[in-house]
């Protein structure tokens, strides 16, 4: 599925997260959940996403929403980066690309010339009852989180 737009329903997901063990989108139902889709741990633009979310993870917790960021690399270097940068938000391995997919943000990107597949950033705000309430495309890190966080706020 592409394109998704507000008031669809979520696409579910299971995905090994960070620090063992799997984490499944249904399993927040009756709760916000943001799921951040960003393209490669420890990436200048990915570390400070994943840092501005953990630096308002209290504020989330606070409404009852889960951040969840999403990525193709492993839980193993998940566990790195978290480690590394003390993040506090969840992180799944999205290695097969299957959440990628459903949410539509695997796509064909280009650098110097190359072209290839790859995470476009990207942000879902999914609502308690399931749907996407708000989905920011080619989101651009400069005070990304705490928009986010307003949108939330605002559910």
């Amino acid at each position: 599925m592409t394109d998704l737009t507000s008031g669809m329903p979520a696409p579910d997901f299971t995905l090994p997260r960070d620090g063992g063990g799997d984490i499944t989108l249904s399993a927040f139902a009756g709760k916000p959940v943001v799921v951040y889709f960003y393209p490669k741990d420890d990436t200048s633009g990915c570390t400070t996403e994943a840092l501005q979310f953990t630096a308002l993870s209290a504020e989330f917790e606070k409404l009852g929403a889960t951040v969840i960021g999403v990525s193709p690399d492993s839980a193993a270097k998940h566990d790195k980066f978290v480690k590394k940068h003390s993040l506090s938000v969840a992180l799944a391995a999205d290695e097969e690309q299957v959440a990628a997919n459903a949410y539509g943000v695997w796509k064909q990107k280009s650098m110097y010339g190359k072209t290839y597949m790859g995470i476009e950033r990207s942000t879902f705000l999914i609502a308690a009852d399931g749907t996407i309430a708000r989905v920011w495309p080619k989101v651009k890190v400069e005070s990304h989180a705490q928009e986010v966080l307003e949108a939330v706020k605002a559910l």
